[in-house]
């Protein structure tokens, strides 16, 4: 029987959800769905640039964890700009952050700067995924 998942720690959930090309109907079967812990690692180590330790810190993961994550995430989104096939943020294993732990408090974590609805969604999120642990 293989181990459980670690729950990954996100800040905040993209504010979209679907990107993908505008001058075509897009069909079911081309859609690549990348995780929202794969894009929390894009958004950690491409747009906060920290290094894939900080990121591993941060996610409360290991960093060769953090490495498959990410290999993964660049090649979904390679693949979307490539082929022209749209991209949904959905699913994973993660845990939104509360925003009071000492690894939150630096610029990189969203919930600091989340405005008042993605705070209020983000709680709900949490709501629901503790009522599913239950």
């Amino acid at each position: 029987m293989p181990r459980p998942r670690k729950w990954r720690k996100v800040c905040c959930l993209p504010d979209n959800k679907r990107f993908g090309p505008l001058n075509a109907s897009i069909k079911q079967e081309s859609f690549i769905t990348m995780t929202v812990d794969e894009y929390e690692t894009i958004r950690l180590i491409d747009l906060e640039g920290l290094i894939q330790e900080e990121c591993a810190d941060k996610m409360n993961i290991a960093r060769t964890t953090v490495q498959r994550i990410y290999n993964d995430a660049r090649k979904k989104l390679a693949e979307s700009l490539v082929n022209g096939k749209a991209l949904m943020i959905e699913g994973g294993d993660y845990k939104l952050c509360d925003g009071d732990e000492k690894t939150c408090g630096s610029g990189s974590c969203r919930k600091h700067r989340c405005g008042r609805g993605l705070r209020e969604e983000a709680k709900k999120t949490d709501a629901n995924q503790k009522e599913d642990d239950h």
